[in-house]
């Protein structure tokens, strides 16, 4: 299975890359095991996640091709 991945604003300099595409072996992920995959780090729970344009949490479970966008948290004054 293959997940298309964004990461914005300082996630996209914290990560090295502004998008990639991730395999899993399998029909089953989540958005969680996506992100253990491509971060050493845990999950910040300031984090916000969206599938398919979708926000959602770190238990929904992806399908082929989903778009995955993760975004840090904003701040505004």
């Amino acid at each position: 299975m293959d997940i298309n991945v964004r990461y914005f604003a300082s996630l996209r300099d914290r990560m090295g890359k502004g998008d990639e595409s991730v395999h899993f072996d399998g029909d089953s992920a989540t958005v969680g095991d996506l992100w253990n995959k491509v971060s050493s780090e845990a999950l910040p729970e300031s984090i916000l996640v969206a599938v398919n344009m979708e926000y959602t949490d770190s238990n929904h479970v992806l399908k082929e091709g989903d778009e995955v966008a993760f975004f840090p948290p904003v701040t505004g004054g």
